[in-house]
């Protein structure tokens, strides 16, 4: 009995189903951005202002997704082994990529190869922020009074490997102070100490310090770029300060495991640029002192690349250790 035309039409339908569904387009289920960072850190709030657009482009949940610690590595090792599938995204940003692996012995990813870096969002500086008790309103006052003190004075940062944790470390190197690295995991916890006073100097990301700042809670030193930042601008920079070696600015970007296919790069790279580009998230990144550029793929992989290039000497040269 030969086959009708319909039972050959229906075979080749139903051996073609398999291919339709394995070709469905990117994305087809919920997609994780991991952030390193606990959760109140400049990253953690970026992500979370980014997610709505970023859901309603890509027509999928986003779950913003925090795992602190180790420097940050935690969070960026775990997106380094993901599959590259674009369903497991990373909150990229300084500490991760151009900090953390060059304070091991043997660090569990590299941060070029083991990485696809998708879209660049924005820099934000650092800011030496101390309590109101302390005595001291300006680079030179701080630096006296460090050196006026009978103990190492401590300073807080976001964690081990954080850009705070380098710069402060910088900072003490250069121009020989004494003083003690805090770790702390995150901004929030930090803040605690800092406000109540038992912590009395920190070198953190400006974006969350501002708000203490305005309030006189706490008292900003110098922010750690080339000129005064618009959300806090009767704070002098470091260059205008004159200590342009504190020169350090914190990127902050989306990033994939290596070997994620172009049309997920693709299609993250313009939801990530036109999210970045609509006027309230714009403003409210520059309120967060988000300094942000339209950047392509291939830009921001290089931006990238050169980071690690220009920071690991510096990070090797401070001393500072996450073994």
């Amino acid at each position: 009995m030969k086959p009708t035309r319909a039972l050959i039409a229906a075979g080749a339908l139903l051996s073609l189903a398999p291919l339709t569904t394995f070709a469905q387009a990117w994305p087809t289920k919920p997609i994780r951005i991991v952030v390193t960072f606990a959760p109140g850190g400049s990253s953690d709030i970026v992500a979370r202002l980014l997610q709505p657009g970023l859901q309603e482009k890509l027509g999928q949940t986003v779950i913003v997704d925090n795992k602190p610690g180790a420097g940050s590595t935690i969070g960026a090792n775990e997106v380094a082994r993901a599959a590259p599938d674009g369903y497991t995204l990373l909150l990229s940003n300084t500490a991760p990529m151009s900090i953390s692996p060059f304070m091991m012995d043997k660090a569990p990813y590299d941060p070029v190869k083991s990485f696809t870096h998708i879209a660049y969002i924005g820099s934000v500086p650092n800011v030496f922020v101390v309590h109101p008790s302390v005595p001291a309103k300006t680079l030179p006052e701080l630096i006296k009074w460090i050196n006026s003190q009978d103990k190492p004075v401590n300073y807080g940062s976001g964690g081990v490997g954080s850009i705070g944790h380098i710069v402060g470390e910088m900072f003490k190197k250069e121009y020989k102070l004494k003083m003690e690295h805090v770790p702390y995991k995150g901004s929030s916890p930090m803040h605690t100490d800092l406000l109540g006073g038992q912590l009395q100097f920190a070198v953190d990301t400006l974006t969350q310090n501002v708000p203490y700042m305005k309030d006189g809670k706490l008292v900003g030193i110098a922010v750690t770029s080339r000129a005064r930042a618009p959300m806090s601008p009767a704070v002098p920079s470091v260059v205008e300060a004159g200590y342009p070696k504190l020169l350090a600015e914190n990127f902050l970007g989306i990033s994939a495991p290596a070997g994620v296919p172009k049309d997920v790069i693709d299609k993250v790279n313009a939801a990530v640029a036109e999210v970045v580009a609509r006027p309230d998230v714009a403003k409210r990144l520059a309120d967060l002192g988000v300094s942000s550029e339209k950047m392509s793929q291939a830009e921001f992989s290089k931006f990238v690349t050169d980071q690690v290039t220009e920071w690991a000497p510096e990070v090797k040269a401070s001393g500072a250790r996450l073994n």
